[in-house]
Formats: structure tokens, sequence, C-alpha cells
């Protein structure tokens, strides 16, 4: 056991050196041909705080553990929005971008639900996470495009510096940074999903369980640190730019490029659909509210979230456990907690729109 915990401990530090050591590399690169920091927040940082979910969704595809994969993707999203957002706007209120609202976090919504409507029947397959794929190289391009466009008709940069930023360029090192991150991601993830099967094995719960809590926290770190210091920094459109484009490459890019490399797609357990993916979705549609209201994540609001993911995980350990609480604690979130915070956002849109009227 405790090698299993070494093991578990090595691969999660190996992954988040992995993942920084790309982020470093490619924002840098991104950085120096011209692209906005939300840009960079939805693409690339994103992209690189979402490859340690990439590695462990790979190995644990490739390992038969498909309860794992879709534990580790589906906590992120959930974690990402309730625990980070809510611990980043705790630290300072978060202005949300115009172009969030009107594009990303509507889109963050809509492909949760055309992944639960892909898992419907128990499966994922490879047609389904070709689609889901597919729909990241549109959006990625699309983002690319207009981020040129507002930059051409915005201004035009002086052409010394342009020359000063290409002359400066140290393409070599910032290529080593990204192999050596990928080559990191690739071994910590090996070590993680074995310590983390075998650790859910020895305490007696099940792989989705781990990969719910442990796992997607872990994998997560990259996106706590990168939102947590963007916040500090006041660069608050990278802060929430990284969490909704890291839950955008979870769906579009993690479960639809495994389930496209894998030769049977990706299994679906019936606890998933029923439980799991529809707790995604309500975190998802829980921005539309708070982002759609004066553009600002407040702290009442962060704390809120956080609530939320204290009460999820509440509710997990309480499952696995067989706890005698468990029947009270679904009682009071579904007769109150929740019909009171629906009442709650449901007064707050229409403030908000009878104000804007």
């Amino acid at each position: 056991m405790v090698t299993t915990i070494l093991f578990f401990i090595v691969g999660l530090v190996l992954l988040i050196a992995g993942a920084e050591l790309l982020v470093r590399g490619a924002s840098t690169l991104a950085a120096r041909i011209g692209m906005t920091p939300l840009v960079i927040g939805l693409t690339v940082v994103a992209f690189g705080t979402s490859a340690p979910e990439l590695a462990i969704s790979m190995q644990s595809g490739l390992a038969g553990e498909d309860a794992l994969l879709l534990g580790n993707i589906i906590g992120s999203n959930i974690f990402n929005v309730l625990f980070i957002l809510g611990v980043s706007a705790l630290i300072t209120p978060l202005v949300v971008s115009k172009n969030l609202i009107k594009l990303d976090v509507p889109l963050m919504v809509g492909i949760s639900f055309v992944l639960y409507f892909f898992a419907w029947d128990g499966l994922v397959s490879r047609l389904e996470g070709g689609i889901l794929f597919g729909a990241l190289v549109l959006y990625v391009g699309y983002l690319i495009y207009d981020a040129q466009k507002s930059n051409h008709s915005s201004s035009i940069e002086d052409e010394s510096s342009q020359n000063e930023r290409y002359s400066t360029r140290h393409w070599f090192w910032d290529g080593v940074l990204i192999v050596v991150g990928l080559a990191l991601l690739v071994i910590g993830a090996q070590w993680l999903v074995d310590g983390a099967v075998t650790f859910a094995e020895y305490i007696g719960v099940s792989s989705l369980v781990v990969g719910l809590t442990i796992v997607a926290a872990g994998t997560s770190l990259p996106e706590v640190a990168t939102s947590i210091l963007a916040s500090v920094k006041g660069q608050r459109d990278l802060a929430v730019g990284n969490i909704v484009g890291s839950n955008l490459f979870n769906i579009m890019c993690i479960i639809g490029l495994t389930a496209t490399v894998l030769p049977n797609g990706i299994t679906v357990q019936q606890g998933v659909i029923g439980f799991d993916l529809p707790i995604m979705i309500a975190a998802a549609i829980m921005c539309l509210p708070i982002f759609f209201t004066g553009n600002v994540i407040s702290r009442w609001e962060g704390i809120l979230f956080l609530g939320y993911y204290i009460a999820f995980t509440l509710y997990l350990i309480l499952t696995a456990t067989e706890h005698h609480l468990t029947p009270l604690f679904n009682a009071a979130m579904g007769w109150f907690v929740l019909p009171m915070t629906i009442i709650t956002g449901i007064i707050i849109l229409i403030k908000e729109l009878r104000n804007r009227t």
C-alpha cells in the first residue's frame, strides 16, 4: 500500500510538472505570434492544463478502465467550475469577457448536453467521438480567425517592435519545454492510473468514485494554479477563459479523441448517466445566470460554487461508504438547497433583465 501511494504521488507530481512545462513553452510560442490573453487562455493554456486529463484518459482507456476515464473528465469539469471559479472569485471578483458570454459559455453548456445525448445508450462510439473532436477543430479555428481579425482591425503593430519580437524568439528552447512536458505527462499518467486503480481496490470503492474525486482534483491542479495565479495578478480573462476552455477541451478533445482511438469507443455506466453527467451539466448551467448578470462573478457567488462542490464530494463519500446519513443528506439537498438556489437564480436574472430594460 505504501508503494501504491508513493507511485500515485510521484505520478501526480510528474503530471503537474509536465503540464507546467508544456504550458510555459506553448504559451510563449502563442504570445510571440500575437495571440491575445483570452485566446491563449481558451486554447493553449486550456489544452496544456487539460493535458493531464488527456494522458490519464488515454492510459485508462487502453487499460480498460472506462469508469476511471469518465470519472476523471466529469469530475474535472465539476471541479473546474465549482471549486476553481469559486476560489478565484473569493480572491477577487471576476469580470467576465463579452466574448465568453456570447460564444464560449453557451458552447460549454451545449456540448455538455451533446455528450449526455451520446452517452444515453451506454456508449460513446468512435463516430460520436469523431464528431466531438471535429467540433473542437472548428472551435479553435474560429477563435484563431476571430483573434487575427480583431488584432488587424484594432491596430497595426509597430514594425520595429514586430521585428524585435521575431528576432528574439527562442524556438528551440520552447520546443524542448514542450517535448519534455509531454514525456513527463505520459510517464506520470501511467503511474497515477496504476496507483488509483490499486488504491480503489484496497479501500473498497469503485474506480469511478476515485476518478471523480482524487484523480479529478489531482489532474486539475494545473487549472487551480493557473486560474488562482491569474486572479492574483489581475488577469481575469485568463482566469475564467482557462476554466471554460479546459471544460470544452475535456469533452471535445479528450473524450472525443479517446473514443475515436479506442476500438470499441467508451463504455458509460448507468450511474454516470443518471447522476454524474447531470451534475456536470448543472454546474455548466449555473454559469449562465451568473455570467449574464453584470458580467461579474462576485465573492458570494464564489462561496455558492464552493458550497456545492463540498456537497457533491460529501454525497460521493456518503454513498461510497453506505453511510446511514445518506438519505437525510439527499432529502436536504433535494427539498431545500437546490430549490432555494434555483429560486435565487431566477430572482437575480429577473432583476437584471428589468435593469437592462
